[in-house]
């Protein structure tokens, strides 16, 4: 299974990102140890989404981390 994340910073600011195991990169952003989110948590997770192809994953992060896929996060989700 791949989980596509949207994160909401300390700074207020989210962070999507895709992995396998949810709960170690949850772990892995609260301690500092992703360079993405070092200076912004704690971090809070929003939703998550469940994916059992890898590339449809990886599809839906890069469309999430677009212009047009950040404003259906802002819309809907944040």
């Amino acid at each position: 299974m791949y989980y596509v994340y949207i994160l909401k910073c300390a700074d207020g600011k989210p962070y999507t990102g895709c992995t396998e195991n949810l709960e170690e990169r949850l772990e892995r952003h609260n301690k500092g140890y992703v360079p993405a989110t070092e200076n912004r948590y704690p971090v809070e997770l929003v939703t998550h989404i469940v994916f059992n192809d890898k590339y449809k994953a990886f599809e839906f992060e890069k469309y999430l981390k677009s212009g047009s896929g950040r404003a259906f996060l802002n819309k809907h989700l944040i």
